[in-house]
């Protein structure tokens, strides 16, 4: 490969549970603030040294290709969008209006950036909100037709399960509630302690209090670059459902 620098995002926060030391380091070379990487068409500016992770999200890469199969003429909504990555696929497949919404400032700054990197404007709006604010606030005559959720893990411990699971429900049947009566939810969670079967039965818990009805069409799992080791269930963590809804 023959990179040109190296960086050490030693820094997550579960490194504490093994008393790691938590750590940015640079190994050689010299680390731009921010990077262009590119995906299924899409060219996005991500910071390697401050943003999440690695500055993107690699696990997510087949999931955004499969949601922007169906965003042709939707109006689209991207929650927790970050630097844009599952909105701006969106856009590039041929979604009608994009609304994405973050909480962090910093990361709609990239995405603004990102969108004119894209030739994108006037097709994407970005909205500095926390998500379940910004979905009460959504009036009927401005639903989506197709609504992405990605948020952050809900259940990071097995003691967070009960909370971390209505606020999974709240917030998918909050999202549902702003969709169109014909529309696609995709809704991710990466919360190892919300297993497959339950993500399933909380759409569905979801939807009816809605008033709604809920058809799978498919199951998402994290790229093969995030292989699950056999022994290690942890690592099989990321899941996500594609589902059509319905009045």
């Amino acid at each position: 490969m023959a990179p040109a620098a190296l960086l050490w995002r030693n820094d997550a926060q579960v490194r504490e549970l093994e008393r790691l030391d938590r750590y940015v380091e640079v190994a050689f070379g010299d680390v731009p603030d921010v990077v262009e990487v590119r995906e299924g068409g899409l060219k996005a500016l991500v910071s390697p040294t401050e943003g999440q992770k690695t500055g993107w999200f690699y696990d997510q890469r087949l999931n955004r290709e499969r949601a922007a199969a169906y965003a042709r003429d939707c109006r689209v909504l991207d929650l927790f969008a970050y630097v844009g990555g599952w909105g701006l696929r969106c856009a590039l497949a041929g979604a009608r209006e994009v609304v994405s919404v973050d909480a962090s400032s910093q990361a709609l700054d990239l995405l603004r950036r990102n969108v004119a990197l894209n030739g994108l404007e006037g097709r994407v709006d970005d909205v500095q909100a926390d998500a379940f604010d910004f979905l009460k606030s959504v009036h009927q005559d401005q639903r989506f037709d197709l609504a992405i959720l990605d948020p952050p893990a809900f259940i990071k411990r097995k003691k967070d399960a009960r909370n971390g699971e209505q606020a999974y429900l709240r917030l998918n049947r909050l999202a549902i509630e702003s969709l169109a009566d014909e529309a696609i939810l995709v809704s991710c969670s990466c919360s190892y302690h919300m297993k497959r079967e339950l993500l399933s039965r909380t759409l569905l818990r979801a939807a009816t209090q809605a008033g709604r009805r809920i058809q799978i069409l498919e199951h998402l799992s994290q790229a093969p670059d995030h292989p699950v080791h056999a022994a290690i269930p942890e690592t099989a963590y990321l899941k996500g459902i594609i589902a059509r809804v319905w009045r």
